[in-house]
């Protein structure tokens, strides 16, 4: 089975009745994403390692050599919690010749998203920007499943762990389903309300700058409703396999668009070092 027709199996089984989120399964949410972060801040201390990578030399040596590297988190990449589901998985890159700054100049520009992750990312904006929280709206869908799209709004902020390593966490303060998404039918559901592809998400990114090049890792964790047990054993690997694909897909389209950026200003100023000659 392809990832394609795995993934429109799994959307026959999810649309197949409403599940709208509980409030058991939101605080089981609550406290796994709060223990993620309590790991986060763990990292920075001087006997942890702060990349991930480094505890894994042979997926250093993959990354270091442009490999894209996605591991599962806990059993499976998937933990079952009170009536859903929650998926965490982690996955790294190495964008060699790149700077910190390079690399952020992506990463905080919220309104060009759309045009960095698409076709996925359908629409994004920035809403607010202050010192210590930045406020931003996505849009999600695949157009080849399903009519439906997730219209989240986030926040994310930004640590400095030292001159070489920052770390970000981001997390929806609101994720809403649309359905008939850009049809005249379209309709927006109230937050928790739907089918339940996505009821929330919340990732944690690391980026350090050495051996002449960033290397940055995410970690990616969902929630969403729970798979039946009558076909719990079809369905699971295809999440998996979906998961693995849209990571790597993301961290790969992040090198991209830092790429593209880098060569389009070194284009800049080599244009106007000759127009000053």
């Amino acid at each position: 089975m392809n990832i394609r027709s795995g993934l429109a199996l799994l959307v026959c089984v999810f649309t197949a009745q409403a599940a709208d989120l509980k409030r058991e399964t939101l605080t089981a949410w609550q406290l796994y994403v709060r223990a993620a972060t309590v790991e986060m801040q763990a990292r920075v201390k001087p006997d942890r390692h702060f990349l991930t990578l480094d505890e894994d030399q042979e997926a250093m040596s993959d990354v270091r050599h442009g490999q894209i590297v996605v591991l599962h988190n806990g059993s499976k990449g998937v933990k079952k919690v009170p009536s859903g589901l929650i998926h965490d998985w982690s996955g790294a890159a190495f964008i060699a010749s790149a700077t910190l700054n390079d690399v952020f100049s992506v990463a905080r520009d919220y309104d060009h998203y759309k045009d960095f992750y698409r076709p996925n990312v359908v629409d994004s904006k920035a809403i607010s920007s202050g010192q210590a929280e930045t406020r931003f709206s996505m849009t999600l869908m695949n157009k080849g499943l399903v009519s439906a799209a997730m219209d989240g709004e986030y926040r994310c902020s930004f640590f400095r762990v030292d001159e070489h390593r920052w770390y970000s966490i981001s997390e929806t303060t609101r994720m809403r389903e649309v359905e008939s998404y850009g049809t005249p039918d379209q309709r927006e559901l109230s937050d928790g309300q739907g089918k339940g592809l996505i009821w929330r998400l919340f990732s944690i990114a690391r980026f350090e700058e050495r051996d002449g090049g960033v290397y940055v890792e995410l970690e990616a964790i969902a929630l969403t409703r729970d798979i039946p047990v009558s076909v719990r054993w079809l369905i699971e690997p295809i999440v998996s396999r979906v998961s693995r694909s849209s990571l790597t897909t993301s961290l790969r389209q992040t090198e991209n668009a830092v790429q593209a950026r880098a060569t389009l200003l070194s284009e800049s100023i080599q244009s106007a070092r000759r127009g000053a000659r």
